[in-house]
């Protein structure tokens, strides 16, 4: 028979006393305070007085009051995995989420010291280091930093990680942090799990990035209100939206159906005009006639006593007779009459097309039941 172990009272008293306060806690954290300095967590204590309690105990005296509590906390067995470097729990009330962002505002950069494991990325961005050329240059190479020399000084040519999230800061990487002076470090209580409601929420569960969450309710309530716009979804904040496209839509409707309302009206005689002039500039010109041929007027009449002669002396011998001289009243009347004046073509006139004020005027007084003419004839003009 193995005899039992001896405990003593006090460490029995001391998970009595856990025990009691875990059952009483709705939400119960465990955090890390490895490399924690003894004034940072005095500072931490006060700043968190009436809004978390910490209780520090050894990692087995927690195991155990944890395992003594099982059954009436569902679940929080799984906190003991997250009982990591120097824990401690912190008891509280408040949102988990409230809790973390606390914790993490309280944090102090620090510089990195061989060994520690890197709490994320450790990223040395492209610049001037500062430095003068010399040893320097093969230090950062062997980080796989490529540099340069820029104005006498060496300089980082490009981003580079050297260091991902959860891997171990060697000797060499801690000692060019240094010199570059990156404190990639954070000192204060590292929250590594939460308990609450039978549930176990890491690290990553519990932080949010404030920027990125508000980004995204941005996109969600403009997604929301583009969506309930297309459906025509009525809700009072989109009332005068829909309203409005509502309008719009049956305004285009009945131009395009050519609905009579007084609120296209004025548009549709606006096409109607438009169209008219369209047309008007289409139609080519009258071309100017010729005169034919028939109503030409010789330059010259002959007299009846001229042609005579002319047959006579087709009769007569060749012999030529001698002229006579013509008496000057002959010689006017021998004158061309004076050639008669060619009628110009008359270009057609281009019907006048009323005017939009004029055809809105007529289109009330027909809607206000006055005497107006119709249609026909309000389109009479333009058909010409």
């Amino acid at each position: 028979m193995t005899p039992e172990a001896h405990v003593s009272d006090k460490k029995k008293a001391v998970v009595k006393q856990l025990s009691e306060k875990l059952l009483k806690s709705p939400i119960i954290a465990s955090i890390n305070m490895k490399s924690l300095p003894t004034s940072q967590l005095q500072q931490m204590r006060g700043k968190l007085r009436g809004i978390a309690d910490i209780v520090m105990t050894k990692r087995r005296l927690m195991k155990i009051a944890i395992e003594n509590i099982k059954d009436k906390k569902p679940g929080i067995e799984k906190l003991i995995p997250e009982l990591k470097g120097m824990p401690a729990l912190m008891l509280t009330d408040q949102n988990p989420f409230r809790l973390c962002k606390l914790l993490d505002q309280n944090k102090t950069p620090a510089p990195a010291k061989p060994g520690q494991i890197a709490p994320k990325d450790i990223e040395v961005k492209k610049g001037s280091t500062g430095m003068a050329p010399g040893p320097i240059i093969s230090e950062l190479g062997s980080v796989g930093l490529k540099t340069g020399v820029e104005d006498g000084k060496v300089a980082v040519k490009e981003d580079k990680v050297i260091v991902k999230e959860g891997e171990t800061i060697s000797k060499k990487v801690a000692d060019v942090l240094t010199k570059l002076k990156i404190e990639p470090m954070e000192i204060g209580l590292n929250l590594t799990a939460v308990y609450e409601d039978g549930n176990i929420m890491s690290r990553k569960d519990v932080t949010i990035d404030e920027q990125e969450y508000m980004d995204n309710f941005t996109a969600a309530a403009s997604e929301s209100i583009n969506l309930a716009v297309e459906i025509a979804y009525p809700i009072k904040e989109l009332v005068e939206q829909l309203l409005s496209k509502a309008f719009n839509e049956a305004k285009i409707l009945a131009l395009e159906q050519k609905i009579i309302s007084d609120v296209v009206i004025e548009n549709m005689i606006s096409q109607a005009e438009n169209s008219a002039k369209s047309l008007q500039s289409k139609v080519p010109e009258a071309k100017a006639e010729e005169p034919s041929k028939e109503s030409e007027i010789p330059e010259k009449l002959e007299t009846p006593e001229e042609s005579q002669t002319k047959e006579e002396a087709k009769e007569e011998k060749p012999a030529e007779a001698p002229k006579e001289e013509k008496a000057p009243a002959e010689e006017k009347k021998q004158e061309p009459q004076a050639e008669e004046k060619k009628e110009e073509p008359k270009q057609e006139e281009k019907p006048e097309i009323p005017s939009a004020e004029e055809l809105v005027k007529k289109t009330k007084e027909f809607a206000e039941g006055k005497k107006a003419p119709t249609a026909d004839e309000l389109l009479e003009e333009p058909e010409k």
